[in-house]
Order: structure tokens, then C-alpha cells, then sequence
């Protein structure tokens, strides 16, 4: 018995490595990768203009130095990609509300490696691996929470190879257990009691790592109506992102985001309930591409973003007494505003979002 998947990884390391065989758009993310230690070309974001932002608007974000619990892993997506920097920020609001003890890397922060090892280039892979597994180990982490599932399985699972072993949760499960405990209650009238919710499972997440119940334990407390997509949970279906291919133009048949859109958008939701800025990116697409998808105004979220909009924000988060943290929800009958929401507040369910 051969198990074919990474004896194929293996044909593919050979034809990048040695042969320099790959799609075009390939070569040039692992150049950019190369030169720029990230894969997102025409960006004009840093590692460190989320933490800017969310500065000015009163919330400072806490560095780390080893003496905090956790280390959150923002990832290139969630700080360079404009769409998921909104992530980035409602997740570092809710660690702050919930009283999480947590810092961030900021310009020490590199690639995690994975996409270099997914398109087959497992020299960079090991080189960008290594070197994070030194600032790791040297500021002393012992627990990572990451909200990009392919950071969060190399980290958890591939990391150890090289002697770096850490304690690591994905971003729903912290969320799941901050509602659990009561650190994060939810509004009853919340904007999102109305609204019918699809969640899509990523594959690193249910696949690989068994993340099941954690996110809809989420959607259940913010009151939403959740359906199910016909294939979910352990069965879910690729958003078209993984292997790579995030990087890899597809030029046969029908695209895969827009057929997983297309079985979102079939169960009758309001919302995309998203857990990896890949699948955010890919289903952001398909609702723009998808005409069921853009008549009816489908809106894509990540789980940190709706639980944001649900949370009751207590407490100030900075001495200015805002601290950045979003307005008191609106009434479910405002939800459909358009208008965007004015800088430092969370989106509300209705807003327009661009990728």
C-alpha cells in the first residue's frame, strides 16, 4: 500500500527543485517570496500598518516579549491583504476585550512557509521555517493561535521537524472557549438574529485537524440561522485556494470557488461564514462572479468579524475610553445600511466589503 498524496508532493518538489518546472504565476510567488518574504505581489501594506491604523484609533497592540500567554501568528494574509486586515483587527479587539494575554511579532513576523512548500520549493520551506523557529524559541513562545489554517497546520503539525514544538489552537477554537466562559457575550439584538448563516469548512481545519463544532458553536451564539452546505464538516470542498493553487491561474472548466460559491449561495444564506483568508479571498470573488450570489447581496464573513458585531464591549480598551472597539451593534432593522462603517468600527452586517 503507497499513499499516493505524498508520493505526488514528492514528483512536484522534483519538477520545481530540480527541473524549474511550474506554471508561470508560481515562479513569480516564490520569487516574490524570495525577495520580499511574503507571497503578495503590488501590496502596499507592512507587517506593521494594521498596528498603525489601530493605533490611531486608540487600541494599542501588544508586542511580544515572552512574558505573554500566547503568541498570535497574524500571517501574511491577515496583515498584507487588505480584506483580511479587517480580520486581523476584529480578532485583536476581541483578545483584548476577553482579557487574552497575547502579542504580536510585527516586523519579526515572516512567512510561515507555507506556500513555498506547497508550490514545491521545500528549500525556501526549511530556510523560512528554521528562521522562525529561532525568533520562536529565543523569545520563549510556548502557545500560538493563528486564524490562517495553513499557518496554524505548519506550525502545529510540520514545525516540530525542526525542533519547534508549540502549543497551537486555531482562532475559532480560542473564540469558542472565550464564549464559553462568558469573557465574550453577545448582544441579544445584534444585527445578526435575522440573518441565515453558511459556514465553510476549510480543508485544514476539518480535514486535518478535526475543527469541527468550534466555529458553528460561534455562529450559534451570536443568534444567527445556520444551514449547511451539502458538503461539509469532514466531507467539506476545497474553496479552490489549497495546494497552491491560491498562486496557480485555473484554465480548465468551471472555476472551484465559483462552484463552491454556487453551493453557498444554493442553501439559501445571507452570509459566508469563512475561517482562512484564503477561503475569505475566494469566496469574496465568487459572490462578485456568481449572479445568484451578487442579486442577492451574499456578504462573506470571517468568524471573528461576526462575533465582533455580536460582542457587548464592556469595558474601554484604551484610556481614551474607546479603545477602537465598534458602537453598540445595530438594531436588526438597520442592518441592510449600506454605507460603509466610519474607520476603527467592526463592519456591520450589511456593509460592503471589497477583497
Amino acid at each position: 500500500f503507497i499513499e499516493h498524496v505524498p508520493t505526488i508532493m514528492d514528483v512536484r518538489r522534483f519538477m520545481v527543485m530540480e527541473q524549474s518546472n511550474m506554471p508561470e504565476t508560481a515562479q513569480a510567488t516564490l520569487m516574490q517570496l524570495e525577495q520580499r518574504g511574503h507571497p503578495w505581489r503590488g501590496t502596499q501594506l507592512t507587517r506593521t500598518t494594521w498596528i498603525e491604523e489601530m493605533a490611531a484609533e486608540g487600541t494599542e497592540v501588544p508586542l511580544f516579549d515572552g512574558s505573554q500567554e500566547y503568541l498570535y501568528w497574524v500571517g501574511c494574509s491577515g496583515a498584507l491583504q487588505e480584506r483580511n486586515v479587517k480580520v486581523t483587527k476584529a480578532l485583536v479587539r476581541l483578545f483584548l476585550q476577553a482579557g487574552v494575554s497575547f502579542g504580536v511579532l510585527a516586523t519579526e513576523e515572516g512567512c510561515s512557509g507555507d506556500p513555498a512548500r506547497r508550490l514545491g520549493n521545500e528549500y525556501l520551506y526549511q530556510m523560512q521555517a528554521k528562521q522562525n523557529i529561532e525568533l520562536m524559541n529565543a523569545k520563549g513562545v510556548q502557545k500560538v493561535v493563528a486564524n490562517c489554517p495553513h499557518c496554524y497546520n505548519t506550525i502545529k503539525h510540520e514545525y516540530p521537524d525542526f525542533e519547534g514544538t508549540y502549543e497551537t489552537v486555531h482562532h475559532t477554537e480560542l473564540l469558542a472557549q472565550l464564549v464559553r466562559s462568558g469573557k465574550l457575550p453577545a448582544q441579544q439584538a445584534n444585527g445578526l438574529q435575522d440573518k441565515t448563516v453558511t459556514y465553510h469548512d476549510p480543508c485544514y481545519t476539518a480535514r486535518h485537524n478535526d475543527i469541527i463544532d468550534e466555529p458553528r458553536q460561534v455562529i450559534a451564539a451570536v443568534g444567527s440561522n445556520q444551514v449547511e452546505m451539502p458538503r461539509c464538516k469532514r466531507g467539506t470542498f476545497c474553496c479552490g485556494a489549497g495546494g497552491g493553487h491560491m498562486w496557480v491561474e485555473e484554465n480548465r472548466g468551471e472555476r472551484i470557488n465559483d462552484v463552491r460559491t454556487k453551493e453557498a449561495v444554493d442553501t439559501g444564506a445571507d452570509v459566508i461564514a469563512v475561517a482562512c483568508p484564503f477561503c475569505m479571498q475566494m469566496f469574496e470573488s465568487g459572490v462578485g462572479s456568481v449572479p445568484a450570489a451578487a442579486e442577492r447581496g451574499v456578504q462573506v464573513f470571517d468568524i471573528a468579524e461576526l462575533l465582533d458585531m455580536s460582542v457587548a464591549y464592556s469595558k474601554p480598551l484604551a484610556p481614551n475610553g474607546n479603545g477602537g472597539a465598534p458602537p453598540a451593534p445595530a438594531e436588526p432593522e438597520s442592518v441592510a445600511a449600506s454605507d460603509a462603517p466610519p474607520e476603527g468600527e467592526a463592519p456591520q452586517p450589511g456593509d460592503e466589503t471589497t477583497a
